[in-house]
Formats: C-alpha cells, sequence, structure tokens
C-alpha cells in the first residue's frame, strides 16, 4: 500500500491531524500523540485513497472493512493507557494501523485478523518485532498467548463473546465500540472477578467488525 507522497507531505497532514482532529478531542496523551505523529498512516491505506489517509473519517478497505477515522483510534488508546512491556490483544488489525500505533507505544502485541489480504498489508506496513500476526476468527481472539493486559476491539460489535473476556487477564482492562441501535459508543471495562462491565465514554462513528452480531434472542 505504497502512496505517492513525499515525506514532507506527510509530515504536514500528520501534525495537521493532531491539530485539529486529536488534541481538540481529548487526545492529549503525550505518548500517543508522539506515535501517531510518528506513524506512516497512509502506508495503511489503499495507495489510491493516499490522499485522504488523514481526514476525519473511516476509510473503506474492500470487503466491507474499514480503517477507522484517526480520531476513534487515538481515542481508543487514550483510554487503553497503554505502557511498554504490556500484552495487548488486538482484534481486528486490518491494515495495522493501530498495530503499528501499539508497538511504537512499547506494547507486546498479538493482532488478529481473519481477512488474508489485509493480514498481507499489515504485515508490509508495519513490520516490527513487537507485532506477533495471529490469522483466525476475529472473535476467537488468540487464546494461545492469553492472558492479554489490555484487549482493544478495533471496530464495533453488538456483542462480547466471552472467548474474549477470557483472554484478558484480571485487573486488565477492554477497549471496544458497541453498537446500540444506530448509534455506536465507545465502550471500556476492567475484569474483576473474572467478568468486565462495560461503560461508554463517547460517541463516535465507528467502523462495524464482522461476526460479532448479537444472536437471535439475546440482549446485550
Amino acid at each position: 500500500m505504497a502512496t505517492k507522497f513525499s515525506e514532507i507531505t506527510a509530515a504536514e497532514m500528520r501534525s495537521a491531524m493532531i491539530d485539529s482532529q486529536l488534541r481538540t478531542n481529548d487526545v492529549t496523551d503525550p505518548a500517543v500523540v508522539g506515535a501517531m505523529a510518528a506513524v506512516p498512516r497512509e502506508a495503511h491505506v489503499p495507495a489510491a485513497l493516499a490522499g485522504v489517509a488523514y481526514t476525519d473519517r473511516a476509510i473503506s478497505l474492500g470487503s466491507g472493512r474499514a480503517l477507522n477515522a484517526p480520531l476513534v483510534t487515538g481515542r481508543m488508546l487514550v483510554a487503553a493507557a497503554i505502557r511498554p512491556g504490556m500484552r495487548v490483544l488486538l482484534v481486528g488489525s486490518a491494515t495495522g494501523y493501530a498495530a503499528a500505533l501499539l508497538a511504537a507505544l512499547g506494547a507486546e502485541v498479538h493482532a488478529v485478523e481473519e481477512q488474508s489480504d489485509l493480514m498481507a498489508a499489515a504485515k508490509a506496513a508495519a513490520a516490527s518485532d513487537k507485532i506477533h500476526w495471529v490469522d483466525g476468527p476475529l472473535a476467537a481472539g488468540a487464546p494461545d498467548a492469553a492472558p492479554f493486559d489490555r484487549i482493544i476491539v478495533e471496530g464495533a460489535i453488538e456483542t462480547l463473546p466471552d472467548t474474549l473476556v477470557a483472554q484478558l487477564a484480571e485487573g486488565g482492562r477492554l477497549i471496544a465500540a458497541r453498537r446500540d441501535g444506530t448509534v455506536t459508543r465507545l465502550v471500556e471495562g476492567v475484569k474483576v472477578g473474572g467478568t468486565v462491565a462495560l461503560r461508554s465514554f463517547a460517541d463516535m462513528d465507528v467502523a462495524p467488525l464482522p461476526g460479532f452480531a448479537v444472536p437471535a434472542g439475546f440482549q446485550f
């Protein structure tokens, strides 16, 4: 997913993204801002869309998947409170932008993706020995590598599978986006006594993830 942008142009666009989208909307954590200033977002979108890589909207990646708007990713990372050395499960890594940011924050990342074309693009764009790529169903997570200090579900879901909750360490934090009718809200929760109670902290337009639909008769 190489682009035709010069490094100078990309740097200017990242700076504008930070000043106009992130800092004005509660993304002020120095580590998160620093990571988003350093990671080339244009490397994680189709080349034809490189010119809109830093706009405040989701970018289609095809096959019903999308790269979330920068503000969504930034708010999730701030809520996750990542510290160097943490083990993070990223569910729905797509083209690897969030995985690259987590690696830049010093986390050991286990990035799950089920679409082979997205996985290939992610590996090419986010090469790092801190990222472990997991090819498999998103809702399955990475049980062989559990437990994790943090779990980030990089997309909107209707239900949170018990399989993912089981992979979060006691006291660990989970960040996701929950679809509630026509509204999508960013949510967070800490695992206490084996359960995670999610609370919303922002209304956002978040790209949906496949495989997390509410079963018939089930209520979140």
